[in-house]
């Protein structure tokens, strides 16, 4: 089967609904927690179609592997992310504040920005919301954009995607400030990520999310090899940029590559973002691997009350018994997104006041 019929790369909308750890950008104090979950053996997804003669002589003797358990790692750092905005209060009274702009009613938007929202109070964080109707014109989109901008009560500017396909995405994101830009989407952070000796101001959330667990979980990355499967602005593409500055050697698996399982199998890192179900199987993963699954995919499911349930690009119950940890889904890379989030509001925050 050819390479490009597997996967295609994970597009914006793909990531929307689920950003390296550079410590220059993380001025208080991350506890270093190791919280390794074992998985219950009884834990079954039937959509992998798991079958042992698929995975055969490559995974070896079956072992469970532990799970990466993003949500407990999110809860840690958000209170990390609470302490801190509570001195910042306590010494100077100010707290950040974090707007958002959601366009239109997708319902993974609206849970997205929720969620969000639910997170900054937990923080302490201010948060500013502007929901406007799908039809808006894009000139009201950037009207807004500028307001927060110029607004010394709002430290971050978060701009909800997928936008409506009448607005120009890109003229959208870059008309945010770039120190305000705590999804790291600007061109200039982009831009400052891929260049030796340049810090980017923000790091996208999902990749930073990603790296972040790796640190917490004491995954040694020098030197190491590491697969990031999907290309994609938001996710794959700034993922392998930061796994390259931990001095990783890195290959991106991409929607022409040739031969994705025999290239993924070489790594002791595996990134998915591909936005595909179940795309990477047992067979895909070096015995002891560490598998960060950054997908959010919906699946059929009569026995769910909604219909459908939500997996990963990786076949969970066959990776399981080759990794030796992996992340869940939902549970995994989802928490972290949103709390890398409150991280690079903080991070503005600091920055903007000239707080230490």
């Amino acid at each position: 089967m050819a390479a490009s019929t597997i996967f295609t790369d994970c597009p914006s909308s793909t990531m929307a609904a689920a950003a390296a750890h550079l410590r220059p950008m993380m001025r208080f104090s991350l506890r270093r927690a190791n919280p390794f979950l074992e998985l219950p053996r009884c834990v079954s997804f039937a959509a992998c179609q798991c079958n042992s003669s698929t995975i055969s002589a490559a995974m070896g003797t079956e072992s469970v592997a532990k799970v990466i358990d993003g949500k407990l790692v999110a809860k840690q750092i958000t209170e990390e992310i609470a302490a801190e905005v509570l001195r910042m209060k306590e010494t100077i009274g100010v707290v950040p504040g974090l707007a958002v702009i959601l366009v239109g009613d997708r319902k993974d938007s609206a849970t997205y920005v929720r969620n969000k929202k639910k997170a900054c109070k937990t923080a302490g964080i201010n948060s500013f919301e502007v929901n406007l109707p799908a039809d808006s014109p894009e000139e009201e989109v950037l009207d807004h954009i500028s307001r927060f901008n110029d607004d010394p009560s709002v430290h971050g500017i978060l701009v909800q995607l997928p936008l409506p396909t009448h607005m120009a995405e890109q003229k959208v994101l870059n008309a945010v400030g770039i120190e305000k830009d705590v999804d790291g989407f600007h061109p200039l952070n982009i831009g400052r990520l891929a260049m030796r000796g340049r810090d980017p101001l923000f790091v996208p959330c999902t990749p930073k999310g990603c790296i972040e667990l790796l640190h917490r979980y004491g995954v040694e990355i020098k030197g190491k090899q590491a697969v990031v499967i999907g290309r994609s602005n938001i996710v794959g593409m700034p993922a392998a940029l930061l796994l390259q500055r931990e001095d990783a050697t890195v290959t991106i698996v991409h929607s022409r590559t040739r031969n994705p399982e025999e290239i993924t199998r070489q790594a002791d890192i595996v990134i998915s973002a591909a936005g595909k179900a179940n795309m990477v199987r047992g067979s895909w993963i070096k015995p002891g691997a560490f598998v960060i699954d950054v997908g959010i995919n919906s699946v059929e499911d009569p026995e769910n009350p909604r219909g459908y349930r939500l997996v990963g690009d990786v076949c969970y119950e066959e990776v399981i018994k080759v990794a030796s940890a992996v992340t869940p889904v939902p549970g995994g890379v989802g928490p972290m997104t949103i709390a890398m989030l409150l991280s690079n509001t903080l991070t503005s925050t600091k920055r903007l006041l000239n707080f230490n």
